[in-house]
């Protein structure tokens, strides 16, 4: 099953700070989820002047409890850089469906 995930980080001062000193780690365990098939892809939301605020991902997993299972491991849930996170499930599309797996 897939997942839509929308996540806004914080907009307090140390915000953007906070995303860049753990992104290496986020990047890492993401290229790890893609090579397990669960992750889909990712991109990072872009506020003023092109500045990173929040992310989108589309993972698949078997259940929810498993995408929470793995989310309790994201470096950007650890260190507090999502402050807001939306979670829907979603279909990827046949037109997209050959991109992952």
């Amino acid at each position: 099953m897939q997942f839509l995930l929308i996540a806004y980080d914080g907009n307090d001062a140390k915000a953007l700070e906070r995303r860049l000193s753990v992104r290496q780690s986020h990047i890492d365990y993401s290229n790890k989820l893609k090579e397990n098939g669960n992750m889909v892809f990712g991109v990072a939301i872009l506020g003023e002047a092109e500045k990173m605020i929040g992310s989108v991902v589309v993972y698949d997993f078997p259940s929810r409890e498993d995408l929470h299972s793995c989310l309790e491991k994201e470096p950007y849930v650890i260190n507090k850089v999502w402050q807001k996170i939306d979670i829907q499930p979603c279909k990827v599309g046949p037109s997209f469906v050959n991109n992952f797996k």
